[in-house]
């Protein structure tokens, strides 16, 4: 019974670890505020133009792909400014990497919403 309590504490504390950087990620990174002010309209967006369950699930998707990407790029940013202060191409490219893969993610999801939008939009005008 004691190691139960034990493993259920301690994935207590892993979330409570995981939920503080979700925080900090959010109020520190202008660019994650941005994409969180994006989720909240799109998802707004979403209910008022009742998409399908399937739509919904592909919307949530891309939302938790933006997010999570952007997560990652300012982990990779933080751990390279810790490890290489100075600036040294490897690491410039690194971050430009990291940064490019939240850009790639973040055009699909555009066309991805227009894709999704465009037809309801277009049929409630």
């Amino acid at each position: 019974m004691s190691s139960d309590w034990n493993g259920n504490k301690k994935r207590g504390i892993g979330f409570r670890y995981a939920w503080r950087g979700i925080m900090i990620v959010a109020k520190t990174e202008r660019n994650m505020k941005f994409h969180l002010t994006a989720a909240v309209l799109v998802l707004i967006l979403s209910w008022l133009l009742q998409l399908t369950p399937v739509e919904w699930a592909v919307i949530l998707l891309i939302i938790a792909l933006i997010l999570t990407l952007e997560m990652i790029n300012t982990s990779i940013e933080k751990a390279m400014d810790h490890l290489a202060p100075d600036i040294h191409p490897a690491v410039g490219a690194i971050k430009d990497i990291a940064a490019g893969a939240v850009l790639v993610a973040s055009v699909f999801s555009v066309i991805i919403g227009l894709v999704v939008f465009l037809p309801k939009l277009i049929s409630f005008l």
